[in-house]
Order: C-alpha cells, then structure tokens, then sequence
C-alpha cells in the first residue's frame, strides 16, 4: 500500500462505509416517512426488518425521533454519521478540511434537525452535505488509492444496503459494478474468493440476501 499505514487505510474504508451508510438510510427514512403518514404507521418494522437492526421502537413517534438521533443507538443515522465523523477527523491531512468540513456540517445539521417538528429539509441538507463531500474526494484527494480505498467502502456499503432494502437488479449490479473497479484499482489486498462468489451470484440474480457475509469479508483491511 505504499505509504499508507494499515491504520489508516482502515479509517479510509470505514469513512466510505459510514458516510454511505447514513446516506441511505436518510434516504429509506425518508420514503418510510411518507409510508407511515399517509398509510401504514408500522412500516418502520419492515424498515427494520431489512436492515436486520432490532425493533427498539414501538411506534412510529419513537422510531422517527430515536432511529434519527438517539446517540445510544448504534443503528442511528446519527450514530453512522458521528462514526463517519470520527475517521475523517484523523484522515484531516490525507482528505483535506474541506471534505472534512462537509461531514462535520452534515452532523451540525443533524443536530440542528433535532431541535425541529419537522425535519425533512433539514434531512435533506445533510444529503447534500454528503454529496459536497465526495465532490470535494474528488477534488482535493490527490492520491488515487486513498479515493480508491474510501469508494471501495462506500460501494460495498451500497450494494450490502441496496441487497437488503430490495432495491431493483440495475441498481444492485451499478453498485456491484462500482464496487469491483474500485476495489480493483486501490492496490489493497481483498480475498478474491469472496469476490468471485459475490460477482456469480450478483450474475445470476435471485435472493441476494446469503452473500452478505462474503460481500462484507472482501475487503482485508
């Protein structure tokens, strides 16, 4: 790996894990949001159900407040993104501050979002906040591992999430896509028969749900 040290090409695999990590569940809280105002009040249970994360909730007040901000949660997007936070803070040096800049204003947002009765725009601009901070990887990240790495952990993310939200096939096999070139270009040690049995069944299709341990053992950091 070069000049990267084990340490912290493990902190850049996990800041590409969790910021995708509080993206998409941001964004399944959202379309749940919708589902439990206006038809059914315990489609949080599905969401929770999917995620394999336990029902702690109860009801759907719980649910919205707790499985956004409860920082005892470690489920929480808030909990996602404070981890997110964490391994950007000791990367400063190899990401920039302005990348980590956006991932410490997408936590202010969500603090802020707390104190409100209705937080969906402020949900909204933690988004956004997270799509700056990729532009800016892209930006100010001169060493290609280092952005290889952190995609790496940010498309295997994905396609274990999109895996058990049921997203459609196109989606799955773009993430999968994703995934497997940047994994190929970080010059980091995966085990290759994880991948190879990752990218069989992504070919085949069908209930995706049985190689999620091998999807999350590819990469050896």
């Amino acid at each position: 790996m070069g000049i990267i040290s084990l340490e912290k090409l493990d902190h850049l695999y996990w800041l590409g894990r969790y910021s995708e990590r509080a993206f998409t569940t941001i964004r399944t809280f959202m379309d749940a949001y919708d589902t439990m105002l206006d038809q059914d009040p315990n489609a949080y249970k599905k969401v929770c159900e999917k995620l394999h994360i336990p029902d702690v909730y109860g009801s759907k007040e719980v649910f919205i407040i707790n499985y956004l901000f409860d920082e005892t949660d470690p489920n929480s997007v808030y909990s996602n993104l404070s981890r997110a936070c964490d391994n950007a803070s000791v990367l400063r040096d190899m990401i920039s501050s302005t990348a980590l800049s956006y991932i410490q204003l997408a936590l202010y947002e969500m603090v802020d979002a707390k104190k409100e009765s209705f937080c969906l725009l402020r949900l909204q601009q933690v988004l956004d906040d997270l799509y700056a901070f990729w532009g800016s990887i892209d930006d100010y990240v001169e060493s290609s591992a280092c952005r290889n790495i952190m995609k790496t952990g940010r498309y295997i993310e994905r396609l274990d999430l999109y895996i058990r939200l049921d997203y459609d096939r196109k989606a799955m096999e773009l993430a999968y896509d994703r995934m497997a070139y940047r994994l190929q270009r970080s010059r980091a040690a995966y085990d290759e028969n994880n991948f190879a049995i990752v990218s069989e069944a992504i070919k085949k299709g069908g209930n995706l749900c049985s190689i999620l341990p091998n999807l999350n053992s590819i990469f050896k950091d």
